[in-house]
């Protein structure tokens, strides 16, 4: 009779070596986060056709513009995601990270501190998800969940549910970081880049991102190689809180004013656009480009949308078919390799 372990080991031998002979070509197509970018490019080419406003200057800085802010918060939730949790909290910290900082410089404070302040109070928030998910094990859904009432709460609480339109004499500052340009290109897209890149480097070059992947992965395998999986924990979610809190300053910028339902409903497209990228909501997979690149293209089909003169009631349904048809080519990839 042969010997069945030695079929499976040479067998596993012969499937790491198929993947180390792979080529640069069979990698990339055989990554979610290309086809996603291929139906972008295609998406906007065929608007460009299309229509005649598409292609236009202004139409594209608005699009490119519009997605950064999804894009940063996708970059926290992208973490989150690899991490193997859930953040629903991010668009509530958003609007208490602009409520904050809009509150501050009203009353005088400088753009420089009332962006600190803005920025310490959604770590803090950060901090107490992640506590609580990795110290006390409470679901990370029921933690965020509860939390997305409570941030917003407290921005209504300091508000006085009223709109915040004046910033002090510092307001010109904060208008051109959210809503200029530099070089032609809006500086929320220069911001996501930048954000991009650092996020980028950390998952893929540092202890801590190597930590974000192992735990995803197999927590239990990571507690056993030493990894201290509770602070993992908390830091994923305070950077998540980070990018929300970012994203709240330039958004606020953007706008001229705040008001208590800003970033209402945004953990959803944010969600979206992190597992249309790739992401595996089991944890362990994912990647800054898939993210960036889902949070474009959702922005390209709702423009795609306005131009071409279709109801706006129907963003929900395309995004919501990508999510499903994203997840159902992740999962026929993974039955196909383990069919190998």
């Amino acid at each position: 009779m042969p010997d069945r372990s030695g079929v499976r080991s040479a067998s596993a031998l012969d499937v790491a070596i198929a993947h180390q002979t792979h080529s640069v070509a069979g990698r990339l197509l055989s990554q979610q986060a290309f086809w996603i970018f291929l139906a972008a490019v295609i998406a906007c080419v065929s608007l460009s056709l299309a229509t005649e406003t598409f292609a236009t200057s202004q139409n594209l800085f608005n699009v490119t513009r519009n997605f950064a802010f999804v894009g940063i918060v996708a970059l926290g939730m992208t973490v989150v995601i690899i991490s193997g949790g859930i953040d629903l909290s991010v668009g509530s910290v958003l609007c208490l990270s602009a409520m904050v900082m809009a509150i501050s410089m009203n009353a005088g404070v400088s753009f420089v501190l009332s962006a600190a302040l803005a920025i310490g109070v959604s770590l803090l928030v950060g901090a107490v998800n992640g506590a609580l998910i990795a110290y006390l094990r409470i679901p990370a859904f029921v933690v965020t969940l509860g939390m997305l009432s409570i941030a917003r709460s407290a921005a209504m609480v300091l508000s006085d549910n009223k709109m915040v339109f004046q910033f002090g004499p510092d307001e010109d500052i904060l208008f051109w970081v959210g809503g200029g340009s530099t070089f032609g290109i809006a500086n929320p897209v220069i911001a996501l880049v930048l954000f991009g890149l650092v996020t980028g480097g950390l998952l893929n070059w540092t202890r801590w991102g190597t930590h974000i992947f192992a735990v995803g992965a197999n927590e239990k395998a990571a507690i056993l190689t030493g990894i201290s999986v509770r602070r993992t924990k908390v830091s994923v979610y305070m950077f998540s809180a980070l990018m929300a809190g970012l994203a709240g300053i330039l958004e606020a910028g953007w706008l001229g004013g705040v008001t208590t339902n800003l970033g209402q409903s945004m953990e959803l497209t944010v969600i979206a656009a992190t597992v249309i990228g790739g992401a595996n909501l089991l944890g362990g997979a994912g990647t800054v480009f898939g993210s960036i690149v889902g949070a474009a293209l959702i922005e390209v089909i709702r423009n795609c949308l306005i131009l071409l003169g279709i109801s706006t009631f129907w963003q929900g349904g395309f995004v919501g078919g990508f999510i499903i048809l994203a997840v159902a080519f992740d999962r026929l990839r993974a039955y196909r390799d383990s069919e190998i």
